[in-house]
């Protein structure tokens, strides 16, 4: 009889074991922004995408990561900011002097890729999610990647971030540049997990159209070692199909409604 209670107690064990690694995890897609009608960040109202504000919140509703941009400027200084244009500013094609002066919608400032990694340093629980955007100068964009992977590994948060981007280029370079193992993911939706797994990347993190035209990936992923990032779930269904699919990260921009799902 006791043997029986041991076996069952070990049985036990490995289901809530094996759900504990299987259950999704929750990104807050350009931090915790959507605040309307519920406590914000630092008990503000609202907040502004990418700001400093939204990651503080991101950090306090408690979901695993926060995912923000980057940009250059043309003398090689890295911003965080989703749009191309900011204020009438071309990022890309501005020195960054006349970046700096930017403010989000909130009233923040713009911030640097440095100003945004130091806070990211308060929040010791919160995955570092990087996603490094397209640029037309392709040697500003390998730049960009070069400078991003310093700059990461100034702060100690190497072993905390994921670098996702829609640039085969730059995520050829972070292959090439970033220490072995570091996670890598391709956003633009054409590559097949096994493509993926042969070029190196740690999986695929596709737009919710794309898997639901491809929900066989999740499990093809999954034989091939890959992780499954599903962007940018809003609805309670669509969420909900994800986490039955087997998705292992959300990206959302409704981070309090997919925690509770999860959950």
């Amino acid at each position: 009889m006791k043997m029986k209670r041991i076996i069952l107690c070990l049985a036990l064990m490995t289901l809530l074991s094996v759900g504990a690694y299987a259950q999704t995890k929750v990104i807050a897609h350009r931090g915790y922004w959507k605040t309307e009608g519920v406590t914000g960040p630092d008990d503000a109202t609202t907040a502004s995408q990418n700001s400093i504000n939204s990651q503080n919140g991101a950090a306090r509703i408690g979901v695993y990561g926060s995912e923000f941009d980057i940009w250059s400027t043309t003398d090689g200084e890295l911003f965080v900011n989703h749009d191309g244009v900011l204020n009438g500013v071309t990022i890309q094609t501005s020195k960054a002097a006349d970046v700096r002066k930017l403010k989000l919608p909130d009233g923040e400032y713009i911030s640097t890729l440095d100003q945004y990694l130091a806070n990211f340093t308060k929040h010791p629980g919160l995955e570092v999610v990087l996603e490094v955007k397209e640029h037309k100068n392709k040697l500003q964009e390998d730049a960009a990647v070069r400078k991003a992977i310093k700059l990461v590994d100034k702060h100690g948060l190497m072993k905390r971030t994921t670098w996702i981007t829609f640039s085969l280029n730059a995520m050829l370079d972070m292959l090439k540049w970033l220490p072995q193992g570091s996670p890598v993911y391709y956003l633009d939706g054409e590559l097949s997990p096994k493509t993926l797994k042969k070029i190196g990347a740690a999986g695929l993190d596709y737009q919710l159209k794309v898997m639901k035209k491809h929900p066989e990936w999740f499990k093809k992923a999954h034989e091939l070692g890959l992780k499954v990032n599903v962007w940018t779930v809003n609805k309670p269904e669509d969420m909900q199909w994800c986490i039955d699919q087997g998705a292992d990260f959300i990206t959302t921009n409704e981070p309090v409604t997919c925690l509770q799902l999860v959950k």
